[in-house]
């Protein structure tokens, strides 16, 4: 299956939008990989959360907390550095999810405000009619969910 990559660098309460969507949603998607970098290696210190949503995210909601139950959260990762060594790298992807629409990647740095690298590798796939409906109308009740 062929695989579509993403990269950008993501300022400290930010959200970037990747622009998926197609006009019929036959092109289905899987997160494979989300990977995370500091943007002043072995310089600055910091303790990165990035978060992959389907729903669209405001600045207001950007937080460092995860919430495994939020069906809206398709994958996330966390990236601590000092300034002489890596603290950790964590990153979990919920890879059974398959979405037809835009995602929505926020990014909070807590200890500081330094920007954020982000590296993600998303399967392609082709969806049939009953497949296409299925992830439309799951986006559908997820945006109209309280």
């Amino acid at each position: 299956m062929p695989i579509k990559t993403f990269r950008g660098l993501l300022a400290d309460g930010a959200v970037d939008v990747i622009s998926l969507h197609t006009n019929n949603g036959s092109v289905g998607y899987r997160i494979v990989k989300f990977q995370l970098m500091g943007n002043k290696p072995g310089v600055a210190h910091g303790e990165h959360t990035m978060k992959i949503y389907s729903v669209p995210q405001t600045v207001a909601s950007i937080d460092a907390l995860v919430d495994f139950s939020d069906n809206t959260l398709l994958g996330a990762a966390w990236f601590g550095t000092d300034k002489d060594y890596q603290r950790g790298v964590e990153s979990i992807i919920f890879d059974k999810m398959i979405f037809n629409h835009d995602i929505y990647i926020t990014h909070s740095e807590t200890i500081g405000s330094e920007p954020g690298n982000y590296y993600m590798e998303l399967e392609v796939m082709k969806l049939d009619l009953s497949e296409s409906t299925a992830a439309s109308l799951k986006d559908i009740r997820n945006l109209t969910a309280p």
